[in-house]
């Protein structure tokens, strides 16, 4: 346990060096650290647990994710969504030519040109990642749960995929786990989406879930708590977790290297366990509060080389 308590007050340091340098000049590294902090805090803890390439290759991997999921929310129109999108699509081959002149001077390109150099990334994954994203910009909703779940395949999956091959992991038993873990937290996402349907001008809950259960749109977009709805939540958080103790029973298949990239299970299992605490109101304030639980609870997992 002395061992733990130290490690924690490590990953302690590391969060405050990381806000001291928000604070500076930022390089392109610190730029990809920081804006994973910003909009993907969870994820953000998780990856400093990374070693050294493999943590600077994950930084460049998620802030590249963050870039392309911000288009919808960022336009109004989906031809200039579409048009940011050919922006990444472009910058992805240029990242592949080799050609460091060809690159964009943009932070993130900058580092997943840096990225793809050093681990050897595959280009398909992040034409995944932008493919997914391009399909979003004409939805409203999903239609079906197991439309929720190819969404999540393709754009939380994907971005595992690419962390792995940053870790030097290439194996199918650690892909399938990534598979499963990417769609638990894809759901957990759309979750957790929930309350901020009406800003966003997206229903996370997929319409065959909504009529079984007899909850309406404008329920959601009032952001109105009710047992229907929480029946819906509860629909989809254990699907999350079916998804999760899939994830997890693949363990001892998995490569001892390719674990910590999948550290991100231990802040979905919180969240879930944290939803059941309130009958899965996804309105309640108890869950826009930040987990106390998460910190040690990384630790031990990452100390004793789980997810």
């Amino acid at each position: 346990m002395n061992q733990i308590k130290k490690m924690s007050m490590m990953l302690s340091r590391k969060i405050h060096s990381m806000n001291v340098t928000r604070n500076m000049s930022r390089s392109s590294a610190e730029y990809c650290a920081e804006a994973v902090r910003k909009y993907d805090y969870e994820n953000f803890i998780c990856t400093l647990l990374l070693q050294n390439t493999s943590r600077s290759c994950a930084f460049a991997i998620r802030s590249f994710n963050i870039e392309v999921s911000q288009v919808a929310e960022q336009v109004t129109q989906e031809t200039i969504g579409q048009m940011r999108l050919k922006f990444w699509e472009e910058t992805v081959d240029k990242c592949f030519s080799k050609d460091y002149k060809l690159v964009p001077k943009h932070p993130v390109a900058q580092q997943l040109f840096k990225a793809n150099m050093e681990c050897k990334l595959s280009k398909r994954y992040f034409n995944n990642l932008i493919s997914s994203r391009r399909n979003s910009l004409k939805l409203t909703s999903f239609k079906t749960l197991e439309e929720l779940e190819k969404y999540a395949e393709q754009s939380v999956s994907n971005v595992f995929y690419l962390v792995l091959e940053g870790c030097g992991v290439r194996n199918v038993n650690a892909d399938h786990a990534a598979s499963h873990l990417g769609k638990a937290q894809g759901i957990v996402q759309q979750i957790r989406g929930i309350p901020h349907a009406r800003r966003i001008n997206f229903l996370p809950v997929p319409q065959d879930i909504l009529t079984k259960n007899r909850v309406s749109q404008e329920e959601i977009l009032r952001s109105k708590s009710s047992e229907q709805l929480s029946e819906c939540t509860f629909e989809l958080a254990s699907r999350a977790h079916q998804h999760l103790v899939k994830a997890r029973s693949l363990l001892e298949k998995v490569p001892k290297e390719a674990r910590s990239a999948l550290l991100p299970a231990v802040s979905v299992h919180v969240y879930l366990d944290r939803l059941q605490k309130v009958n899965h109101d996804v309105f309640h304030p108890y869950l826009q509060q930040r987990s106390w639980k998460l910190l040690p609870r990384l630790w031990i997992t990452f100390f004793r080389n789980k997810y």
